[in-house]
C-alpha cells in the first residue's frame, strides 16, 4: 500500500511538474522578438497581440487586452528584463482591448490612451478596465523614454473612438490594433467602422516609413503590403457592388451573389463575405450613395 501510494504521489508530481514545464515552454513561444529591444506577445489561440518595448529607463506596454493577458504578459517581460514597466499605451476604447490595466498599475506603469477613448471609457465603465490617468489629445504625440521614441498617431475616424497606430521610427516599426487583420475578411459585420474613413486612414499609414508591422490579430509580422491588401479588399468589395447596382441587380440580393475570387485563400471568406458585403452596401446606402469614383 505505502509503495502504491508512493507511486502515485510519485506521478502526480512528475505530472505537474511537466504541466508547469509546458506551461512555461508555451508561455515562452508566445514571445516574438519583433528588433532589438522589441517584442511582441501574444496567444494564438486566443487571437490577440500586444507589444513591449524595453529601454534603459523601462518597459513600455501597448495594448492590455484583458488582465489574464496582461498577467501572461507581465511574466513575459520579467523573462526578459527587469526593467520597471513606466507605460501602459491603449490602441481604442473597445473593451476586448482595453481591459486588464491594473496588472501594469500595480507595477507602477502610468496609463495613457486618446481623449476620445478615455471619454468612452468613463461613460462605459467595465470591471477589468482601469481607467486611463493620462489622455493626449489632436493627432500626434511623442513619447521618450530611455533613448527609444514611441510616435502615437491618431488618424481620425476609422474604427471605435480615440484610434491611435504606434510608430517606433529608429526601428521602422508600426503597432497597428483592429483595423488591419493580414489575410482574413473584415470581421463578421464589421461593427463600429466607418468604412470610408477607414480606407483614408490606411491609406495615410501607408505613407508612414516602416519596413514591419505587429498586428492584434492574425499574423503577428507582417509589412505594408499587409495595409495594402486589406485597403484593397474593402475598395474590390466596394467595386464589385457598385457593378451589381450598375446592372441593375436587385440590391437585396447583392450580397448573396458578390464574389472576390482574389481572396478565396483568406480566412473566412465564406463565413464572412456575405456579412461583409451588406456592411459596406449598407454604408454606401446610407451616407451618402454612391460615393464618388476618385473616394
Amino acid at each position: 500500500m505505502y509503495s502504491i501510494k508512493n507511486s502515485f504521489v510519485f506521478v502526480v508530481t512528475c505530472l505537474m511538474l511537466f504541466m508547469s514545464l509546458t506551461a512555461n515552454a508555451k508561455q515562452a513561444e508566445h514571445i516574438t522578438k519583433v528588433a532589438d529591444n522589441v517584442y511582441a506577445y501574444g496567444n494564438p489561440a486566443a487571437g490577440y497581440t500586444s507589444m513591449f518595448i524595453v529601454t534603459d529607463e523601462g518597459v513600455v506596454v501597448l495594448e492590455p487586452v484583458n488582465s489574464t493577458h496582461s498577467k501572461l504578459m507581465f511574466e513575459a517581460i520579467r523573462s526578459v528584463t527587469d526593467q520597471p514597466i513606466k507605460y501602459l499605451l491603449h490602441s481604442h476604447n473597445h473593451w476586448d482591448h482595453s481591459g486588464g490595466g491594473q496588472v501594469f498599475r500595480d507595477q507602477g506603469a502610468s496609463i495613457l490612451a486618446h481623449e476620445e477613448a478615455v471619454a468612452w471609457m468613463r461613460a462605459n465603465p467595465h470591471p477589468d478596465m482601469a481607467l486611463p490617468n493620462q489622455s493626449w489629445s489632436g493627432k500626434r504625440k511623442d513619447i521618450h523614454l530611455g533613448g527609444t521614441t514611441i510616435e502615437l498617431h491618431y488618424l481620425g475616424m476609422n474604427h471605435g473612438l480615440g484610434m491611435t497606430v504606434f510608430r517606433l521610427p529608429k526601428e521602422k516599426i508600426v503597432f497597428i490594433a483592429d483595423i488591419v487583420t493580414p489575410d482574413r475578411l473584415l470581421f463578421t459585420i464589421v461593427p463600429d467602422f466607418n468604412i470610408k474613413q477607414w480606407v483614408r486612414s490606411l491609406e495615410e499609414i501607408e505613407a508612414m516609413d516602416f519596413t514591419t508591422a505587429v498586428f492584434t490579430h492574425g499574423k503577428v509580422i507582417g509589412s505594408k503590403k499587409d495595409v495594402a491588401a486589406n485597403r484593397e479588399f474593402i475598395q474590390d468589395l466596394r467595386g464589385a457592388i457598385h457593378a451589381e447596382f450598375k446592372k441593375g441587380t436587385n440590391p437585396f440580393i447583392i450580397p448573396n451573389i458578390i464574389k472576390l475570387p482574389k481572396y478565396e485563400s483568406w480566412a473566412m471568406y465564406d463565413e464572412w463575405l456575405t456579412m461583409n458585403a451588406w456592411r459596406i452596401l449598407l454604408d454606401d446606402h446610407m451616407g451618402p450613395f454612391p460615393w464618388r469614383a476618385e473616394d
